[in-house]
């Protein structure tokens, strides 16, 4: 991947996040579990705007290849948008979600049967999504710091990529532009709230 792309994506990210607001009362920090199973690190934020909608920001980057060059390699920028069904950061909520992604992967099994070519071939190219997204939000303790999320997202994607046999330095084998509905999301979050949360308490 070009550097000064990546370089650039990630301050971008930063000056979103630093510049809407510096209350750490509305933020919170998460990770997605299942993110890591696949060997990606990852981090996100998300930010309370109103009393019932928020914000959420979230980046991954996997740089790791393995044996028989089997790899997940890429780097995603994801932003979502939520309407809480109660108070933000407690219960359901709906949302929509844009996902930007640079990739080069290959010799991967996904699970559902998704994105079955790659079992056998390598793909490098770029990937836009949008999406709609579902989750809940399950608080751990009494304290309000520790939260659990689950969330699932689908949508329609649009890449642009290059196949290749599975070989290092194989020559491409076909370039195409292809849209296809896709899951925009697979989460479960780990969170944690960088203030005390609003809550509603009986007089």
């Amino acid at each position: 991947m070009n550097k000064n792309r990546r370089l650039s994506m990630w301050l971008l990210l930063v000056f979103t996040l630093v510049t809407t607001s510096i209350s750490a009362q509305d933020w919170r920090l998460k990770t997605n579990l299942a993110y890591w199973a696949t060997t990606t690190p990852n981090i996100g934020a998300e930010k309370k705007i109103s009393d019932q909608w928020s914000i959420n920001f979230s980046t991954g980057w996997n740089p790791f290849t393995f044996s028989k060059n089997k790899k997940l390699k890429h780097i995603a920028l994801q932003t979502e948008v939520r309407r809480w069904l109660d108070s933000p950061f407690s219960g359901h909520f709906l949302g929509a979600n844009l996902l930007y992604s640079h990739y080069n992967v290959g010799r991967v099994h996904f699970p559902f049967g998704l994105f079955p070519k790659v079992k056998n071939h390598r793909f490098q190219g770029d990937l836009g999504a949008i999406g709609f997204v579902y989750g809940y939000d399950w608080q751990l303790d009494k304290s309000n710091r520790w939260n659990l999320e689950a969330a699932i997202g689908l949508g329609v994607g649009i890449t642009h990529y290059t196949k290749y046999n599975c070989e290092k330095c194989a020559s491409a084998i076909e370039k195409k532009t292809k849209a296809f509905v896709m899951p925009t999301k697979m989460a479960v979050s780990l969170v944690y709230n960088l203030g005390t949360k609003d809550t509603d308490k009986p007089n």
